[in-house]
């Protein structure tokens, strides 16, 4: 769906963006995500044929230019803030847009905004103004959609109807790349993770495959633990004590019950110690600065 290769933006003589490369398969929701200032705006915006760069970005096949928007009639975008006409109503600055009223309607019924839609929206709310631009986005069956912190100023029940609708147009087949600093709610929607910070990826694979990868301590309980730890250091097993648990490397798992069972010890617990997608993110973030490339 979308590739983008080797991508480089410059501002001032000064790289921003460094060789960018990563892709947006069909029906997948794709989460850029990194510190502020990280670059993912203006990876949107580079997308989107708004800032001169190096390199080659293309949607369907169709090559993405400064000069030349043609790849982008089925791209919907919503970026920093809703591009609305305060002195129009909800629906007329939808039906500016639109190529089908049905559309519109559609969109109105399952955005909920019937009871606003038609008052001017300089009188909306911060989430008001932010549905009536993640529905000028969704207008007229977009292949690939931008959002850039489409969570921001909404409540929890209309993050949750967000949340319904992205899913329902991933499943169709529409394509969304998505920057949002909520990673809690941004977790409960994307497919893959594209991790960015200083203008370089550091991270581009399955949010499943993100997450799994940082399980890799397990959780161990016995009826004995000072004689656990003695008998896994006698064994070459490295533990962390933490008074009622011991911390070991899930490496090491499929050696350790045998050697408890062998000396009469009794295993308690034995689980994986889950990790929740923030501290993921920031424990690459913290390693990448320890370990830089």
């Amino acid at each position: 769906m979308i590739t983008v290769k080797n991508i480089v933006v410059s501002f001032s003589k000064r790289q921003v963006i460094k060789k960018v490369s990563f892709q947006v398969k069909e029906g997948a929701v794709v989460g850029l995500i990194g510190p502020n200032g990280a670059g993912k705006t203006t990876i949107m915006k580079t997308i989107l044929g708004l800032l001169k760069f190096e390199g080659a970005i293309q949607i369907n096949g169709s090559a993405v230019t400064v000069n030349n928007h043609q790849a982008l009639t089925k791209v919907g975008a919503l970026i920093e803030r809703p591009a609305i006409y305060p002195f129009l109503t909800g629906r007329q600055n939808l039906t500016l847009y639109c190529k089908n009223q049905q559309d519109v309607l559609d969109l109105v019924t399952s955005l909920e905004m019937t009871a606003y839609v038609d008052d001017k929206s300089k009188q909306y709310s911060l989430g008001m103004k932010q549905k009536l631009g993640i529905a000028i986005a969704l207008l007229n069956q977009p292949e690939f959609v931008i959002l850039d912190e489409p969570m921001n100023g909404l409540d929890i029940e209309a993050t949750i109807l967000v949340r319904q609708i992205i899913k329902k147009y991933a499943d169709g087949g529409t394509s969304f790349l998505i920057s949002s600093h909520i990673l809690s709610e941004l977790e409960k929607v994307i497919t893959d993770v594209v991790l960015i910070n200083n203008g370089e990826i550091l991270v581009e694979k399955p949010i499943t495959e993100l997450i799994q990868n940082e399980h890799q301590q397990y959780k161990l309980v016995t009826n004995n633990l000072a004689k656990t730890v003695a008998l896994l250091d006698a064994n070459g097993i490295k533990s962390e004590n933490n008074e009622t648990y011991l911390m070991i490397d899930a490496s090491r798992i499929l050696e350790i019950q045998p050697i408890i069972y062998a000396h009469g010890i009794q295993l308690l617990e034995l689980s994986p110690i889950t990790i929740d997608f923030e501290e993921v993110v920031v424990n690459v973030l913290k390693e990448r600065e320890v370990n830089p490339k």
